[in-house]
C-alpha cells in the first residue's frame, strides 16, 4: 500500500496545480540547537491557511462526474472544512459540513464564506462526524475524511515531493500528529526517496496514535484541552493511517502545554508569520531530537484564534 501512495502522491504533485500551491522552506534558525539547522516547511502560506487542501483538493479531483453532481460531505469546525470548501468550489459541486453547535462561530463562518452548507448540531465534533457519515450514505453522497482515506493521504504527500525539490537533503522530518493524513503521506514519499528520519510530535494532551501505536492498536485515550486543537481528538476504527504510522515513523515525542506555548511564542515574535499551536508542536519537537545536520519541521497550519494568542501572551492584532 505504501508504494502505491508513493505513486499516487507522484501524479497529483503536478494535478493539484494550480488549485494548490507549493508552499515555501524557509530557514528559522531561532529554533537551532547545537549541530541543527531547522528548516520550515510552510504550510500556513497554502491556501486556507492549512496543509489541508492538498488532500481535500486529491479526493475531489478523484470522484466521478456523478458524484460530483449530487455534491459531498463532511465534519470538521476548521482546516478540513475550509479545504474541502474551496476544493468543492473550485470543481463547482456542493459540499454539506457538519459541525458541533458549539464549534468557533468564526471558524465556522470562514467554512460557510467559502460556499458550504453547515448543519450544527448539538454535542462534540465525534456526533457530528457521525451524524454527516449517516447522511452522506443515506443521499448516497462521498464522506471525505480527513485521513481515513488513500487518496487524502496520497495529497498530504505532496508536501514531501515538495520538499525533496527544495532541498539537497534533510536528516529528519518533524510532523505534528493527529489522525495522521500527514505523516503517513510524507513519511511514505521522504522513505522511498531519502534517509530522512520521520519524528511524530504529538501534544501530550491529546494523543492518540501516539499511545494507539505504543499499545500496538487503535485505543480510547482521555483527551484534555490543548493548544494544539488541529490535532485533538480520537482515531477512527480501523483508520488505514495506523499502520502507516506504525510502520513509517522513526521516533514519537509528547510535547506538553508550555513547550506548545514557549515555541509559538518564540515563532511568532521572531518572524512576521502566524502559526497553529498544532504547528509548533512540530517545532518544540526539535528539542526533544538528537538527530544532527538539516531537520525540517512541517508548519502545517496558521488558522490561530485571536483567544488563543492571547492564552500565550501574544499581542491579538
Amino acid at each position: 500500500m505504501f508504494l502505491e501512495t508513493v505513486a499516487a502522491t507522484v501524479v497529483l504533485d503536478q494535478s493539484l496545480r494550480p488549485n494548490v500551491m507549493e508552499t515555501p522552506l524557509q530557514r528559522r534558525a531561532a529554533f537551532d540547537r547545537p549541530g541543527i539547522q531547522v528548516y520550515a516547511k510552510l504550510e500556513n502560506a497554502q491556501h486556507t491557511g492549512s496543509f489541508k487542501l492538498r488532500g481535500a483538493t486529491a479526493k475531489l479531483q478523484s470522484l466521478t462526474a456523478a458524484e460530483l453532481r449530487v455534491g459531498v460531505v463532511t465534519a470538521s469546525t476548521g482546516n478540513h472544512g475550509a479545504a474541502v470548501a474551496r476544493a468543492a468550489a473550485s470543481l463547482d459541486t456542493a459540499v454539506e459540513v457538519f459541525v458541533s453547535a458549539d464549534a468557533d462561530e468564526r471558524k465556522v463562518a470562514a467554512i460557510r464564506d467559502l460556499g458550504a452548507d453547515i448543519t450544527a448540531l448539538p454535542g462534540d465534533p465525534v456526533a457530528a462526524e457521525v451524524a454527516g457519515r449517516r447522511a452522506a450514505g443515506d443521499s448516497g453522497r462521498v464522506f471525505v475524511s480527513p485521513y481515513n482515506d488513500p487518496t487524502v493521504v496520497a495529497g498530504q504527500g505532496t508536501v514531501a515531493t515538495e520538499l525533496l525539490r527544495q532541498l539537497d537533503r534533510a536528516d529528519a522530518v518533524i510532523v505534528s500528529v493527529g489522525g495522521g493524513g500527514l505523516i503517513s503521506g510524507v513519511a511514505a514519499t521522504m522513505k522511498t526517496h531519502s534517509s530522512a528520519r520521520i519524528i511524530a510530535a504529538s501534544a501530550a494532551n491529546t494523543a492518540a496514535m501516539h499511545h494507539s501505536v505504543a499499545a500496538g492498536c487503535i485505543i480510547e485515550v482521555d483527551h484534555q484541552l490543548t493548544l494544539s486543537d488541529g490535532t485533538a481528538g480520537g482515531i477512527e476504527a480501523g483508520a488505514i493511517t495506523f499502520d502507516m504510522c506504525r510502520s513509517l515513523v522513526d521516533d514519537w515525542v509528547l510535547i506538553n502545554e508550555e513547550e506548545i506555548a514557549a515555541a509559538m511564542r518564540l515563532y511568532m515574535r521572531t518572524y512576521a508569520d502566524r502559526i497553529e499551536g498544532s504547528a509548533a508542536v512540530a517545532l518544540a519537537a526539535v528539542g526533544h531530537t538528537d538527530v544532527a545536520g538539516k531537520v525540517v519541521v512541517i508548519i502545517c497550519g496558521g488558522n490561530v484564534a485571536p483567544a488563543t494568542l492571547g492564552k500565550v501572551g501574544l499581542v491579538v492584532d
